[in-house]
């Protein structure tokens, strides 16, 4: 069963945080488009899992998918809470999933270096661009909440969130976590100037110590799943 989860989540992550574009994203009143990100959910799914004579399975994946998604739309605002609240319940759908095609004692066929690789590579995504929405909507509700406006580049704070993330994963696939205390190290020096204002300073902390966090939660669930 678990194997089976973690083939459902890569799929997940792959058509959530890489094949859905930012118009599908931001437009999922509209029925077509709704529809659209949730077939290209049930197609990925199904060429992973590689569950050629369960065609149940797409027909599920795609109609919980877009409930799931329409129900967030209609009656959530977007925050860092409805996306908590989103891919919680798609998660729980997953594994749903997975316990009703263990029952049927169906095993995928994906094993072995490919198997890894897709773990792998599904991982990275999630760790640099999986929860970076998440930590852009909770950095972006404290700045509202506090009339923040820091100076820096356009997406200047997104990139370097986006670099540590993905430092962090290779760190601790290459058994070397004590590296991270040295990219603390360094951030913290450079944004010395920025820590003399308190709320700036509190700003940037909750951001990094997010960042650090989900990362490497993520990277540790990674090298779990590709045991399995």
């Amino acid at each position: 069963m678990e194997k089976i989860a973690a083939i459902l989540i890569c799929a997940h992550i792959f058509a959530d945080f890489l094949l859905q574009t930012g118009k599908m994203a931001n437009n999922k009143r509209n029925l077509s488009l709704l529809f659209l990100h949730a077939a290209i959910h049930a197609v990925v799914s199904w060429l992973l899992l590689q569950a050629w004579a369960y065609w149940q399975v797409p027909l599920y994946l795609f109609a919980v998918h877009a409930l799931v998604d329409y129900l967030k739309e209609r009656f959530m605002e977007k925050s860092y809470r409805s996306f908590i609240a989103d891919q919680t319940a798609h998660l729980f759908s997953l594994v749903l999933l997975s316990f009703l095609l263990a029952e049927q004692h169906f095993m995928p066929e994906l094993s072995g270096f490919l198997y890894k690789a897709t773990v792998v590579l599904a991982g990275l995504t999630a760790t640099i661009r999986g929860s970076g929405f998440l930590i852009n909507l909770v950095t972006k509700d404290i700045l509202e909440k506090n009339q923040l406006n820091p100076d820096g580049l356009i997406d200047g704070g997104k990139l370097i969130g986006q670099l540590e993330r993905g430092l962090i994963f290779l760190f601790i696939f290459i058994n070397l976590p004590t590296a991270i205390g040295f990219l603390v190290t360094a951030k913290s020096i450079l944004r010395f100037e920025e820590a003399r204002k308190q709320k700036l300073a509190e700003y940037i902390l909750i951001g990094t110590l997010l960042s650090f966090s989900t990362a490497i939660a993520i990277a540790t669930l990674t090298m779990w799943a590709t045991s399995l």
